[in-house]
Protein backbone atom coordinates (compact mmCIF):
# COMPACT_ATOMS: atom_id res chain seq x y z
CA UNK A 1 0.00 0.00 0.00
CA UNK A 2 1.34 3.41 -0.88
CA UNK A 3 1.00 6.57 1.13
CA UNK A 4 -1.73 7.66 -1.31
CA UNK A 5 -3.75 4.54 -0.51
CA UNK A 6 -3.12 5.19 3.17
CA UNK A 7 -4.47 8.70 2.90
CA UNK A 8 -7.45 7.38 0.93
CA UNK A 9 -8.14 4.79 3.64
CA UNK A 10 -8.20 7.45 6.35
CA UNK A 11 -10.14 9.88 4.14
CA UNK A 12 -13.13 7.56 4.47
CA UNK A 13 -12.99 8.30 8.23
CA UNK A 14 -12.38 12.03 7.72
CA UNK A 15 -8.93 11.99 9.33
CA UNK A 16 -6.53 11.89 6.37
CA UNK A 17 -5.06 15.19 7.61
CA UNK A 18 -3.61 13.24 10.59
CA UNK A 19 -1.39 11.12 8.30
CA UNK A 20 2.25 12.21 8.57
CA UNK A 21 4.85 11.74 5.85
CA UNK A 22 8.57 12.10 6.55
CA UNK A 23 11.62 13.00 4.48
CA UNK A 24 13.46 10.21 6.32
CA UNK A 25 12.77 6.50 6.70
CA UNK A 26 10.45 5.27 9.42
CA UNK A 27 10.79 1.63 8.34
CA UNK A 28 11.92 0.34 11.77
CA UNK A 29 10.78 1.08 15.29
CA UNK A 30 14.00 3.01 15.97
CA UNK A 31 13.82 5.07 12.76
CA UNK A 32 10.12 5.85 13.28
CA UNK A 33 10.75 6.95 16.88
CA UNK A 34 13.57 9.19 15.69
CA UNK A 35 11.46 10.69 12.88
CA UNK A 36 8.61 11.40 15.33
CA UNK A 37 10.71 12.41 18.33
CA UNK A 38 9.01 9.87 20.62
CA UNK A 39 10.17 6.88 22.65
CA UNK A 40 10.39 3.67 20.59
CA UNK A 41 7.77 1.93 22.78
CA UNK A 42 5.09 4.28 21.34
CA UNK A 43 5.63 3.01 17.79
CA UNK A 44 2.85 0.52 17.00
CA UNK A 45 4.61 -2.17 14.99
CA UNK A 46 2.61 -4.60 12.88
CA UNK A 47 3.99 -8.13 12.94
CA UNK A 48 2.93 -10.67 10.30
CA UNK A 49 2.83 -14.37 11.12
CA UNK A 50 2.27 -17.50 9.05
CA UNK A 51 -1.09 -19.19 9.60
CA UNK A 52 -1.73 -22.34 7.54
CA UNK A 53 -0.95 -20.83 4.12
CA UNK A 54 -2.27 -17.42 5.10
CA UNK A 55 -1.27 -14.93 7.77
CA UNK A 56 -2.38 -13.05 10.85
CA UNK A 57 -1.29 -9.60 11.99
CA UNK A 58 -0.48 -8.60 15.55
CA UNK A 59 0.00 -4.92 16.33
CA UNK A 60 2.18 -4.37 19.40
CA UNK A 61 4.09 -1.62 21.18
CA UNK A 62 7.55 -0.92 19.79
CA UNK A 63 9.34 -2.37 22.82
CA UNK A 64 7.18 -5.50 23.06
CA UNK A 65 8.48 -8.91 22.04
CA UNK A 66 6.36 -11.90 21.10
CA UNK A 67 6.09 -14.41 23.93
CA UNK A 68 6.17 -17.73 22.05
CA UNK A 69 4.30 -19.60 24.78
CA UNK A 70 1.48 -17.02 25.00
CA UNK A 71 1.27 -16.85 21.20
CA UNK A 72 0.92 -20.61 20.83
CA UNK A 73 -1.63 -20.77 23.66
CA UNK A 74 -3.73 -18.04 22.03
CA UNK A 75 -3.51 -18.96 18.34
CA UNK A 76 -2.66 -22.68 18.47
CA UNK A 77 0.30 -22.23 16.13
CA UNK A 78 4.00 -21.51 16.49
CA UNK A 79 4.92 -17.82 16.09
CA UNK A 80 6.67 -17.92 12.70
CA UNK A 81 7.08 -14.61 10.90
CA UNK A 82 6.41 -14.26 7.18
CA UNK A 83 9.47 -13.82 4.98
CA UNK A 84 10.02 -10.41 3.39
CA UNK A 85 8.93 -11.92 0.05
CA UNK A 86 5.66 -13.26 1.47
CA UNK A 87 4.57 -10.04 3.17
CA UNK A 88 3.43 -7.96 0.15
CA UNK A 89 1.50 -10.86 -1.37
CA UNK A 90 -0.23 -12.03 1.82
CA UNK A 91 -0.67 -8.72 3.65
CA UNK A 92 -0.78 -6.11 0.88
CA UNK A 93 2.10 -3.94 2.12
CA UNK A 94 5.86 -4.10 1.76
CA UNK A 95 8.17 -4.61 4.73
CA UNK A 96 8.87 -1.24 6.34
CA UNK A 97 5.34 0.03 5.76
CA UNK A 98 3.29 -2.88 7.08
CA UNK A 99 0.23 -1.65 8.95
CA UNK A 100 -3.27 -2.94 9.67
CA UNK A 101 -4.99 -0.42 7.37
CA UNK A 102 -6.10 -1.23 3.82
CA UNK A 103 -4.78 -4.76 4.00
CA UNK A 104 -5.81 -7.71 1.85
CA UNK A 105 -9.30 -9.04 2.49
CA UNK A 106 -9.55 -11.80 5.05
CA UNK A 107 -6.35 -11.00 6.97
CA UNK A 108 -7.22 -11.10 10.67
CA UNK A 109 -5.82 -8.32 12.87
CA UNK A 110 -5.22 -8.52 16.62
CA UNK A 111 -4.01 -5.72 18.86
CA UNK A 112 -1.69 -6.65 21.72
CA UNK A 113 -2.47 -5.12 25.09
CA UNK A 114 1.07 -3.68 25.20
CA UNK A 115 -0.23 -0.57 23.35
CA UNK A 116 -2.69 0.17 26.15
CA UNK A 117 0.14 1.65 28.24
CA UNK A 118 0.05 4.78 26.09
CA UNK A 119 -2.45 7.56 25.45
CA UNK A 120 -1.47 7.48 21.76
CA UNK A 121 0.70 5.30 19.51
CA UNK A 122 2.10 5.68 16.00
CA UNK A 123 1.51 2.93 13.41
CA UNK A 124 2.74 3.18 9.82
CA UNK A 125 0.35 4.11 7.02
CA UNK A 126 1.51 1.78 4.25
CA UNK A 127 4.87 3.30 3.37
CA UNK A 128 8.33 3.28 4.93
CA UNK A 129 8.14 7.00 5.70
CA UNK A 130 4.69 7.51 7.21
CA UNK A 131 2.74 7.32 10.45
CA UNK A 132 -0.49 8.39 12.10
CA UNK A 133 -1.06 9.18 15.76
CA UNK A 134 -3.95 7.16 17.17
CA UNK A 135 -5.35 6.36 20.59
CA UNK A 136 -5.31 2.60 21.21
CA UNK A 137 -9.11 2.51 20.84
CA UNK A 138 -8.85 4.26 17.46
CA UNK A 139 -6.16 1.80 16.39
CA UNK A 140 -8.51 -1.05 17.27
CA UNK A 141 -11.43 0.53 15.39
CA UNK A 142 -9.63 1.62 12.22
CA UNK A 143 -7.74 -1.66 11.90
CA UNK A 144 -10.98 -3.65 12.20
CA UNK A 145 -9.18 -5.74 14.82
CA UNK A 146 -10.91 -8.89 15.94
CA UNK A 147 -9.84 -8.62 19.56
CA UNK A 148 -7.29 -7.47 22.11
CA UNK A 149 -4.72 -10.17 22.87
CA UNK A 150 -1.91 -10.67 25.38
CA UNK A 151 0.84 -12.39 23.36
CA UNK A 152 3.83 -10.15 24.12
CA UNK A 153 6.27 -9.50 26.89
CA UNK A 154 7.49 -6.05 27.83
CA UNK A 155 11.14 -5.57 28.82
CA UNK A 156 11.77 -4.77 32.46
CA UNK A 157 12.64 -1.11 33.05
CA UNK A 158 16.35 -0.48 33.50
CA UNK A 159 17.52 1.84 36.23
Amino acid sequence: MSIEKGREFFRSYGIENRVMEFDVSSATVELAAEALGVEPARIAKTLSFKNNGSCILVVAAGDARIDNHKFKDRFGIKAKMLSADEVPELVGHAVGGVCPFGINDGVPVYIDESVLRFKTVFPAVGSSNSAIELAPEELFEYSSALEWVDVCKIPEPTE
